[in-house]
Parts: structure tokens; C-alpha cells; sequence
């Protein structure tokens, strides 16, 4: 009798998730409930290709394990932390029941609280150098979560419980252009994201980010927001008195695609972020000299022409995200990227550009040598800093999240381990 019983606890359950970043163009930055990481003023996103940046999640589910178990990028990680705990304890209290036929496989509800899960996550690109690597991986977190055990909850609930894991996480639940509302309630059930238009309302967009650096960026954002929060008066005037109507102004520039106001107000709140930084005390400093060299390449660039080109934005970082108002401009501000910040002698150029590659072609630049050929930029006087962007990454706006077929689990589908 024991053997059967031992039979019947072989099942593993599992499923497969992968969810895009996103980059806000009006910042969250500073939290009024540390624990349920409820914001000081709204803010809104703009989601990323999860074909170029994104992280793919596998969860699964099995009567063998013996506890919660959790891989990042090959390595296992600890789940103790009050983060992860808080996104596994709400998405257990909503679980349903669960029957794969197929299978043969039956969870009953109430059975969920008795049963272990295995989470293996990877990332596509560098994890807490700045690129929200944390807000694409506890929404797919969440999400995967959501439809192994069945939970009845849309995107919007379920951002609220991804808020838990990591704030910006709650706006990786949708695709295109979203708004994390920051909420009254104290204990934040309005406090999620929703929606402003799909990533089809504005798809002539493009994105290009210049990752100047990868490494673990020195003062984390946790750290950072308690600080600002606890010594900047800017950070109050900005909470109260600008954000609320950059928000609508917002809105209305994407509603209307409107680039010119939505340059001017994704520049301005992402420079007066910074200037919140600085207000801190200690002062953090996340962008360097290569950041300052980006924002005045573009910013004179804008003002040559007379009407923004590009708009750009940093997050809790030194890398550049610079969203063109087309293709052709796109192609133009490569090519102005590439002759400032050409890559080392020994750069492969299939690594120094990563993601939709064919803006290259558009840009004439077919090999490494085809760099030199560029016309010097105007906006910096011929200047050259070879190696100081590590490499770039060509995107667009894109989808949410979505559910991946059972050949991509990270997951070996027999024992729930990493294959």
C-alpha cells in the first residue's frame, strides 16, 4: 500500500510565464508603507519587447517537495525574504481548485496551503544594474503564480499583490503604456496598475538604451527611496504639488500621441528624479559622466531641430533610455550614439547591439569598421568615448505577459528541478 501512495505523490505540476520590464516615464520614487510598498505619488510606464528585455519564469508544484525552493539565473536564491513571502502568501490565499485532466492531476483548494512550489527565473538581461530586472521578475513571479493555482483575480488585482514583491512590478502586468495609481487606501487595495493604451496605440516608437554599466548599482533603490523619503523637501513638493499634474499632461500626450509633450515631460521628470537624489541626504549620485554626455547630446540635438527628436530617462542608475519618435530618427540617433561611444577594438558588433538588429542595417553599419565612417555628431564637437557604453539595445514598446508552452519550462518536468 505504501508504494502506491508513494506513486501518487510523483505528480509535478507546472507552468511557464514570461514578462516584459518596463521604464517609467513619470518616476515612482519614495513609499509612504514600506511593507506594502505604497508610493508618494502615481507614476507611469511605458512596457518594453519582452522579445529583447524580459524575464521567463517557470512554477511548479508537487507533493514531493519538501519546501519552497527558488532559482535566479542558474543560482539558488533564498525566499525568507518578507518580499517574496508576501507575493507567495497572497497568491496562496486566492488559489482555487485545480484539475488537468490530462494528467490526472487534482488540487483541491483548500490543499494548496500543504504544498511546497519550485520557481526558477531568468533574465535576459543584467539583474540590478537599473534596468528593472526586479519589476519584470516578481510580476512574472505573480503572474506564473496566478495560473498554476488557478487564481481568479485579473491583471489589475493581481499587480497589487506584485506591488508586494517590488512597486514598479505592478505595472509589468499589462503591455504598452500603463499607470501605477498610487491609491488612499492604507492597506493599498487601490493602490494597482491599470492600462492606458495597448502597445499597438503608438508602434511607430522607438527605444534604444545604452547600458553604461551592468554592475549592482551602490545604493539600492530600497535604500534610496527610505533616505530621499526620510531628508528631501523636494521629494514632498514634488509628491504634492508636480507629479499629480505631470500625470494628466501625461496621459494626455499619449492619448493624443503627442511626442512633443511627451519628450518635454519624460525629460523633465526623469532630471528632476535626480534632482530628488541629490537632494538626499547623503546625496546619491546613480547617473556618471557618460549619463551627463548622453543627456547633452540629445538635448542639443532637440534643440537644433526645434522640436524633440528623443526623449530620454534614467532609473536608479547610469543607463540611458532614449525613446525616438520614429524609425528614421531612431536610425539617425544610433548613428550619433555609435561615432560618441564606439565600442573597444576588440567589440564583436553583434554583441555591442543587441535586440532588433536591422536598425543597424538602416544605419549603414554592417561591421565594426563601418563605425569610423560616421559623420562626427554636431552636438559634441567630434568628441569620441570609446568604451564608455557597454553595449546598446534596440527595442519598442510591447506585450504583457503571457503564458509559454511546455517545452521552454526552466524545469525538469519529472523531478521540479532546474534542468
Amino acid at each position: 500500500m505504501a508504494a502506491a501512495v508513494d506513486e501518487s505523490q510523483k505528480w509535478v505540476l507546472m507552468v511557464t510565464a514570461q514578462t516584459p520590464t518596463n521604464i517609467a516615464v513619470i518616476k515612482y520614487w519614495g513609499k509612504r508603507d514600506e511593507k506594502l510598498i505604497l508610493p508618494v505619488n502615481d507614476s507611469i510606464s511605458v512596457t518594453l519587447d519582452p522579445g529583447h528585455l524580459c524575464t521567463t519564469t517557470t512554477v511548479s508544484v508537487s507533493p514531493a517537495f519538501t519546501q519552497d525552493r527558488m532559482w535566479l539565473n542558474g543560482q539558488e536564491i533564498s525566499l525568507s525574504g518578507g518580499r517574496f513571502q508576501s507575493c507567495l502568501r497572497e497568491i496562496r490565499s486566492r488559489a482555487c481548485d485545480v484539475h488537468d485532466k490530462e494528467k490526472g492531476i487534482k488540487i483541491n483548494k483548500k490543499d494548496w496551503d500543504g504544498l511546497h512550489v519550485h520557481i526558477a527565473s531568468f533574465n535576459n538581461f543584467p539583474t540590478a544594474a537599473g534596468l528593472a530586472s526586479s519589476a519584470a521578475g516578481f510580476a512574472c513571479l505573480v503572474f506564473a503564480l496566478g495560473k498554476l493555482m488557478n487564481v481568479k483575480e485579473d491583471q489589475s488585482q493581481l499587480s497589487a499583490i506584485a506591488r508586494q514583491g517590488s512597486g514598479s512590478a505592478c505595472r509589468s502586468l499589462y503591455g504598452g503604456f500603463v499607470k501605477w495609481i498610487m491609491g488612499k487606501d492604507d492597506k493599498g487595495t487601490d493602490s494597482l496598475a491599470v492600462q492606458l493604451a495597448d502597445e499597438k496605440h503608438w508602434d511607430e516608437l522607438v527605444i534604444i538604451i545604452a547600458v553604461v554599466s551592468s554592475r549592482q548599482k551602490e545604493t539600492s533603490s530600497t535604500t534610496g527611496m527610505r533616505d530621499t523619503v526620510e531628508t528631501s523637501l523636494l521629494l514632498q513638493h514634488r509628491a504634492k504639488e508636480v507629479v499629480p499634474k505631470r500625470i494628466l499632461k501625461m496621459e494626455e500626450a499619449i492619448r493624443n500621441r503627442d511626442f512633443a509633450s511627451f519628450a518635454q515631460l519624460t525629460c523633465t521628470d526623469s532630471n528632476q528624479f535626480h534632482a530628488v537624489c541629490l537632494d538626499t541626504c547623503p546625496p546619491i549620485f546613480y547617473m556618471n559622466d557618460t549619463s551627463h554626455r548622453i543627456i547633452s547630446l540629445v538635448e542639443k540635438w532637440n534643440c537644433s531641430e526645434g522640436t524633440p527628436q528623443v526623449a530620454y530617462t534614467f532609473d536608479a542608475g547610469p543607463n540611458a533610455v532614449m525613446i525616438a519618435r520614429d524609425r528614421k530618427t531612431a536610425t539617425l540617433l544610433l548613428q550619433k550614439l555609435l561615432y560618441t561611444f564606439p565600442p573597444n577594438s576588440d567589440a564583436d558588433l553583434n554583441s555591442f547591439v543587441l535586440g532588433d538588429k536591422s536598425i543597424l542595417k538602416d544605419a549603414g553599419i554592417n561591421a565594426p569598421e563601418d563605425i569610423a565612417t560616421l559623420p562626427p555628431p554636431p552636438e559634441i564637437k567630434g568628441q569620441q568615448f570609446k568604451g564608455d557604453v557597454s553595449y546598446f539595445i534596440c527595442t519598442r514598446p510591447g506585450r504583457g505577459p503571457v503564458v509559454l508552452s511546455d517545452e521552454t519550462h526552466l524545469l525538469n518536468p519529472e523531478t521540479g528541478l532546474p534542468k
